[in-house]
């Protein structure tokens, strides 16, 4: 008797070529929480973003060494290539030293099965935009 609902959430990650996000929101208070943040992981279920230190919008984020507090936030992210808004809960986060933080993201509930790996299949892997 497992936890089906935690099971049924992990989905195999596909490395893609650095996205752009402008801007990662909060839908609790849309209270900006960074900027200038990179999607580097993408699955079916969710994207992993790398966010720097000094693009972490409150300053109370940025003199911490965990972004714990944000675990649960509901956020809405625009990213630039695809001119396209994102909604998601943030569920993990993992401090990386000098390069800034993993934020994981899960897509909203809302977002359909398909719409999801729609979106997998179009993020590009890296190398995929480099013109030769």
């Amino acid at each position: 008797m497992g936890n089906t609902a935690a099971n049924k959430r992990v989905a195999p990650r596909k490395e893609v070529t650095p996205i752009h996000v402008s801007y990662m929101t909060s839908l609790d208070d849309f209270a900006k929480i960074a900027k200038n943040c990179e999607i580097v992981e993408a699955s079916s279920s969710g994207l992993l973003l790398l966010v720097k230190r000094e693009d972490l919008i409150p300053t109370a984020l940025r003199k911490n060494l965990t972004l714990d507090v944000l675990i649960g936030d509901r956020v809405f992210m625009h990213l630039d290539e695809m001119n396209l808004e994102i909604s998601g809960v943030i569920k993990r986060t993992k401090l990386l030293g000098k390069k800034g933080f993993h934020i994981a993201v899960d897509y909203s509930e809302d977002a359909p099965e398909y719409w999801r790996e729609c979106l997998m299949d179009l993020l590009p892997t890296p190398g995929e935009l480099e013109e030769e």
